[in-house]
């Protein structure tokens, strides 16, 4: 290796090693950074040199190993050159197929990286959305060269800059470029760069200078640095020659954490390699300026961040920030000027020499020019480094980069800065990133670590997490920050686990507030940052947790308890239920669901079971239980009557079932055909107690699973209850909305029939807003109203020829046919066409059928119509992907099983009419565009894809909302989408004496919601005529029963599958409404049941398993 004694002879070798370059030639490039490592790829790259040994390609193929690429969560990946075909997550076995493809000019398709939103391929590195979106200048070399060959980077252009600023610039003119530049320091404070220089050159230096690059790194979860350090170390080493040179240093440290061996490796190796070269050392290239680096390990203490701390840990003393002034600048490291900026300030620089202060200026906005690394991690879909242009959006980071969230929970803030940052929430996404925006949000750039949380990150928790980083990182100096630290963390400490209030919240942000202004270095004056920001954008999350003990993240275990109980709105204790049928007590677990639910069988066959969702078996990357299925098995085997309610419950009906009807259909008193009201004693005349007594009358509106809920516990608290129903019989969407193959008639009529005792009354064929009145029934004496009349109005589709969005229903007495369209025969809402079916068995469908949408009324409306007899075909569409629809997945699987075509990313355009009748419909084909605000794609439109679809039957089912007219003719607030604006504590409406619940206040929701609002509402209802505050006090609902855990063998435990529910054959269902799932076998269930991993144990037993003495214990059935 010759030492370069010019800058004529450095341009030479430059000029000399460009010209042996062959841009066609094949390379294979592989990173070796540490991610990729951690991933193996030091396996690939040794079966890729086995298979150019043994297949006679060196020469022929070149095989080049690189630093970090950035994809991180792709590694290890391969990247082929020229073509630039781009292989993620590379197997050992896919090495001989991709080179031999590679050689002979071609793509091995399938092994292609895949659009992870869209599923396309993509034949080109640039194609994939995670580097195409960026803006790269440093990491673009980082997949360029060998960090262990310096022919690489000067190949590409490295020391160019260097033989610039020694050739033509001058030390003047080097510092003028990089304040014209506008760079600011990226180690978080944003100092500006050429003004730090200017000051240090203008600095008598006797002694000398030192530059210092800090490579510390102390932010959680943030690896830039080391992605610089690992794959591109003479970027680093190149910028500081020329910060020497334009300032008159003679010194440069580089002060590297131990933690990153490969980063201290490749470091020395390139220091090494400048030395030999003559770039560094005494006269470097002839100039007659010297200037060296040394290395200097960090001990990784985060306050080390600090300058005048990191200088302390450099001259080997502990780690602690200094009074300033004098600044670093003035008197540093051992007593000499010095100045220090972050690795990514430093491989800026050659950048900024080499093509000039202004062109680089073009890049990012006013005051923050050029681009920055972020480490993008977290609740999203594509993780790892980014360099974006300053100025970006967070919401084009997060979207476009980061693909969106990584599961089906939308993302809720992203955190900024590290420990000493602060969280921004989804709203504000359109921020721009730049030192001056984020400061103003409450947060700071930092070194560059933003973290992506989704709803199921409690932001009480990641302020605790970050004021338990800070308090141990706390280098104690500080009185206010050591105890400040501490006691803010123990108040967040108090707040997760229920012990909180709202003076905490408080009196957190009177300390914060005060740490800020009365610490001495940077650490202490940011630490209140995570608090003051989740606070000032959080703040209501954080009253969920003291008001009402809530975690709605289910991350604070002290206010979850058991996640699967609390994930239920009625509060069931799953837990215990599937520990007593693992044992073999079926009327013990029937009772414990029985205790939380009136609707057993009901939600054992539609509840949308949460429970699962938030199973911790499932959470941890297993299957979680099968909870909704094990209740179906006890609700099966048990006889009802084993449960005895508080209150005896007999069945004294004013409406009977007719003599020789089958199910729920009744004789009304002539009083619904029109005869006087006196002909039927009121609840208010059969009442004898007085006002306050537990035993007013109260009438309940609508007789649907709320309704009927909330009629059942106010009858067992003494009161006399009339249930009013539109229709026939009570039962609202479960008979009316849920098809008879999931939810079979006679089952949910032993229910209803079982909850409705001798203190109710049920009045069907009545009508709100046309029968009945908020005025009549004050008038009537009634003391309370609850209204739970859902929301059954469908949402028109708004298209030519679409008249769905006419009246619904005709006088009292006219033919159901008036509830249909009378514009274009053969459209109908989904709720109009399962109603006509489920309830007075007429089969609207004919033909050709077509269902517009994507939730459970869609695809239920298109298995009901596919079992109607003059059907031909059912096809279903809707406007986003197959995954997002909103309907139940088993439900959408069984819905193809029978025959039903989903045609998803279409939307409607037009519908067609012949005679007054459908004749078919317009289409167009949707792409997957940009997130929503949600995180969704947004399915947009392609034009030129328009078809046609002929069709005889059209469902409409984009949802459905309350009757807004009518209940605003009763003088109730409405919300905008005309639902009824209650306080959703109390379920109070704007007009005394009223509550409303159910649908009809939350819009369309499921049936266990309902049912627990009905539930709830009974309790406020009471509370309300006994003259009681109305709020129900908060109760954390922990385990308090021991349950003694089965003895599994820990292999079985590891490969247990989840029971799978078994039902008829799709071709025995197709023409039948026969119940199609069917219950697990007692073996499937006790199975199943044993793959939990009761949760419950840590809340009711000691770690050796021995009872908690403040707990109960389940005894044994006989």
């Amino acid at each position: 290796m010759t030492r370069l004694s010019s800058c004529v002879e450095l341009r030479q070798l430059g000029n000399m090693l460009r010209a042996d370059v062959d841009p066609s030639a094949l390379r294979i490039v592989i990173c070796a950074g540490t991610a990729c490592r951690a991933s193996r790829s030091a396996d690939i790259i040794q079966a890729a040199q086995g298979y150019i040994l043994e297949n006679g390609l060196v020469g022929k193929v070149a095989l080049k190993t690189t630093g970090c690429h950035g994809f991180c969560e792709m590694g290890p990946f391969l990247l082929t050159e020229p073509q630039q075909a781009f292989y993620a997550q590379v197997k050992i076995e896919h090495v001989p197929q991709i080179i031999r493809a590679a050689f002979e000019g071609r793509c091995v398709e399938e092994l292609l990286y895949r659009d992870s939103r869209t599923g396309e391929v993509c034949r080109n590195r640039d194609d994939v959305p995670f580097f195409k979106n960026q803006r790269r200048s440093i990491l673009a070399m980082n997949q360029k060269v060998d960090p262990t060959r310096i022919h690489d980077y000067i190949t590409e252009g490295g020391y160019l800059a260097l033989e610039k600023a020694l050739s033509s610039l001058g030390p003047t003119g080097v510092v003028e470029q990089i304040k014209q530049s506008g760079l600011r320091g990226r180690g978080g404070g944003g100092f500006p760069t050429g003004l730090k220089w200017e000051m240090l050159a203008k600095q008598p230096g006797p002694r000398g200078k030192v530059l210092v690059c800090n490579a510390d790194e102390g932010d959680p979860g943030a690896y830039m640095d080391r992605c610089i350090l690992e794959g591109n170390p003479h970027s680093i080493i190149e910028g500081m020659i020329i910060g020497a040179y334009g300032t008159g240093a003679d010194e440069g440290i580089v002060y590297v954490r131990h933690e990153y061996p490969l980063a201290i490796e490749n470091l020395n190796f390139a220091l090494h390699q400048a030395r030999d070269y003559g770039l560094l050392g005494n006269n470097i290239l002839g100039e007659g300026f010297s200037f060296d680096i040394r290395v200097v390990r960090g001990a990784g203490a985060f306050v080390c961040g600090e300058e005048t701390a990191l200088i302390r840990s450099i001259e080997g003393k502990r780690g602690e920030p200094c009074q300033r002034p004098p600044y670093p600048v003035q008197k540093g490291v051992d007593g000499k000027p010095t100045i220090i900026n972050n690795v990514e300030t430093w491989a800026n620089i050659p950048i900024i020499i080499r093509q000039g202060a202004e062109e680089f200026a073009k890049v990012g906005t006013k005051n923050n020019s050029g681009t920055k690394i972020f480490s993008l991690v977290g609740k999203i879909k594509n993780t790892g480094l980014v360099e974006v242009p300053m100025g970006i959006t967070i919401r084009e980071i997060v979207n476009d980069i980061g693909g969106g969230p990584a599961g089906d929970s939308p993302i809720k803030a992203v955190q900024t800065g590290g420990p000493s940052g602060g969280c921004i929430p989804a709203e504000m996404f359109d921020l721009t990133v730049d030192y001056d925006s984020l400061a103003v949000a409450g947060s700071i750039m930092g070194s560059g670590g933003m973290i992506v949380m989704d709803e199921n990150t409690c932001m009480v928790d990641v302020a605790k997490y970050f004021m338990n980083f800070l308090k141990e990182e706390s280098c104690g100096k500080c009185f206010t920050c050591r105890k400040g630290t501490q006691r803010m963390y123990e108040l967040l400490d108090d707040v997760t686990k229920g012990r909180g209030t709202l003076e905490h919240l408080d009196l957190l942000e009177e300390l914060a507030q005060v740490v800020k202004d009365t610490t001495l270095c940077g650490l202490g004056q940011t630490a209140g940052n995570p608090v003051l920001s989740t606070l000032r954008y959080f703040r209501k999350e954080f009253e969920r947790h003291v008001i009402d003990k809530r975690c709605d993240a289910f991350v604070c275990g002290d206010l979850v308890g058991a996640a699967c109980q609390t994930a239920c709105p009625l509060d069931t204790e799953a837990w215990r239920y599937v520990a007593l049928l693992e044992k073999g007590q079926y009327e013990e677990a029937y009772q414990v669901v029985r205790e939380a639910n009136p609707f057993p069988s009901v939600c054992a066959r539609v509840c949308d079971h949460r429970c699962e969702s938030r199973c911790q078996l499932g959470q941890s990357g297993g299957e979680p239980i099968a909870i909704r299925a094990l209740k179906r098995f006890i609700t099966d085997r048990v006889d009802p009557g084993v449960y005895k309610p508080a209150a005896t419950l007999g069945r004294q009906l004013y409406c009977r079932p007719a003599a020789g009807k089958q199910g729920w259909q009744y004789n009304c008193h002539p009083n619904m055909a029109g005869a006087d009201r006196a002909d039927v004693p009121s609840a208010a005349k059969r009442s004898t107690g007085n006002v306050g007594t537990g035993s007013e009358p109260v009438a309940v509106v609508g007789g649907g699973p709320a309704g009927i809920s909330a009629a059942h516990y106010l009858s067992l608290q003494g009161y006399k209850v009339t249930l009013f129903e539109a229709e026939d019989a009570p039962g609202g969407m479960l008979t009316g909305g849920i098809p008879a193959y999931r939810l079979p008639r006679d089952l949910i009529e032993k229910e209803i029939a079982s909850l409705l005792g001798e203190d109710v009354t049920v009045r069907c064929g009545v009508r709100f807003g046309q029968d009945i009145a908020l005025d009549s029934l004050t008038a009537d004496g009634f003391h309370a109203v609850f209204l739970a009349i859902g929301a059954h109005e469908s949402r028109p589709l708004g298209l030519e020829g679409d008249r769905s969005d006419l009246p619904r229903s005709g006088p009292k007495g006219a033919s159901h046919k008036s509830d249909l369209s009378p514009d274009l025969d053969g459209v109908y809402p989904s709720m109009r066409f399962l109603k006509a079916f489920n309830l007075r068995g007429e089969e609207l469908a004919r033909g050709q059928v077509g269902v517009i949408g994507g939730g459970n009324s869609a695809v239920d409306a298109a298995r009901v119509a596919i079992r109607q007899k003059d059907v031909q075909s059912v096809t279903l569409f809707y406007r986003r992907t197959e995954q997002e629809m909103p309907a139940y997945e088993e439900e959408i699987e069984a819905a193809r099983e029978e025959g039903v075509k989903i045609e998803v990313l279409v939307s409607p355009q037009k519908l067609f009419a012949k005679d007054g009748r459908l004749d078919g419909m317009e289409c167009i084909r949707n792409r997957l565009g940009k997130l929503d605000a949600g995180g969704r794609p947004r399915p947009v439109p392609e034009p030129g894809t328009e078809f046609a679809v002929h069709m005889d039957t059209l469902i409409v089912a984009i949802g459905e909302q309350p009757a807004g007219e009518i209940l605003a003719a009763a003088g109730l607030e409405l919300n905008k989408n005309g639902s009824i604006k209650i306080d959703p504590k109390t379920f109070r409406t704007s007009r005394d004496g009223v509550f409303a619940g159910g649908d009809v206040a939350t819009g369309p929701a499921t049936v266990v919601d309902a049912i627990a609002a009905g539930k709830k509402a009974a309790e406020v209802i009471d509370r309300y005529l006994r003259g009681e505050s109305l709020t129900v006090p908060p109760e954390v609902k922990l385990p308090r029963v021991f349950i003694e855990p089965a003895v599994v063998d820990e292999e079985q435990q590891e490969t247990a599958r989840r029971a799978k529910v078994r039902s008829i054959p799709p071709e025995a269902r197709r023409k039948n409404f026969a119940a199609v799932e069917k219950t697990l076998s007692e073996e499937e269930a006790v199975a199943e049941a044993q793959r939990c991993l009761r949760c419950d144990l840590q809340f009711t037993c000691d770690e050796n398993g021995v009872p908690l003495e403040s707990v109960a214990t389940e005894e044994k059935s006989a």
